[in-house]
């Protein structure tokens, strides 16, 4: 109950500061932009300098710290659209709620990789090798995803982006998959058991590992779970929604997102 009504006392604050600083609702020129607060707002901030140089365009951010709100808002009309999410958590927030939005661009992925203190590739790979994932549905799902796309498992047809190890039909190299809780993957490298650990951005950054240096291999643009622009579907083709996707599709936001990132971002357009 505390954690719901945190939530809507967070949605009423900033819905009051929308009504009290946007004049401009309908204006062509202005755009009402949600994003996630954390450092995609530096990307966010160059996509605004972006807009205004190239397109005189004046975008308003709006930050969240809550991943529900800003859908509901950009729903309800509050902003006209966000960025935050990837399509499989947009799909299960449209399944659940009967939101009305619609993609209307890509940004980044931020993607898990594979990595190793065994082996340099993964035809070193031996048969009965320890690999290690995340033991949260999605990111777990991913994993064995990426497993998958390398040819080193085959899962079962149609399992769709949540698969798990019980789904996995095929293993040539009779590999064992441990699932761990994601931030313990980089420590379990160390194991002299393990042979390959899928991990985190986020948490192979924190342990000094370098996706482009030393990543086996990683998700790419094609994933499921870049990043995406989302608007409404009864404003999606607006004339200002496209300027501020080619604002964010920018070269300008693509080096930001490589200088904080460090590399790590892959560009999903």
């Amino acid at each position: 109950m505390k954690r719901i009504a945190r939530i809507t006392l967070q949605y009423f604050l900033i819905l009051l500061i929308v009504a009290c600083t946007n004049t401009k609702k309908h204006d062509p020129n202005t755009i009402r932009v949600g994003i996630a607060a954390g450092p995609e707002r530096q990307l966010a901030e160059a996509a605004v300098k972006e807009a205004k140089e190239k397109y005189n365009l004046d975008v308003e951010l709006f930050t969240f710290n809550d991943y529900v709100i800003p859908n509901e808002a950009l729903n309800n009309g509050d902003i006209d659209v966000n960025v935050f999410q990837h399509e499989p958590y947009l799909n299960e927030q449209q399944k659940q709620r009967g939101y009305q939005l619609a993609i209307v661009g890509k940004t980044f992925i931020y993607p898990l990789a594979a990595y190793s203190k065994k082996i340099n590739t993964i035809d070193q790979l031996q048969k009965g090798s320890l690999v290690a994932i995340p033991n949260d549905a999605s990111n777990g799902g991913r994993a064995l995803l990426l497993l998958e796309k390398q040819g080193l498992i085959k899962l079962k047809n149609n399992v769709g982006l949540l698969p798990k190890p019980i789904h996995i039909v095929d293993n040539p190299k009779q590999l064992t998959i441990l699932e761990i809780e994601a931030p313990q993957l980089p420590v379990v490298l160390n194991d002299k058991e393990v042979s390959l650990a899928i991990i985190n951005n986020n948490f192979a950054a924190q342990a000094g590992l370098n996706i482009n240096q030393s990543a086996l291999f990683k998700e790419d643009k094609h994933s499921p779970y870049v990043n995406l622009i989302v608007a409404r579907t009864n404003n999606q083709f607006d004339e200002k929604i496209k300027k501020f996707v080619k604002s964010y599709q920018s070269e300008t936001v693509e080096k930001v997102a490589q200088q904080v990132f460090k590399g790590a971002a892959v560009k999903g357009w």
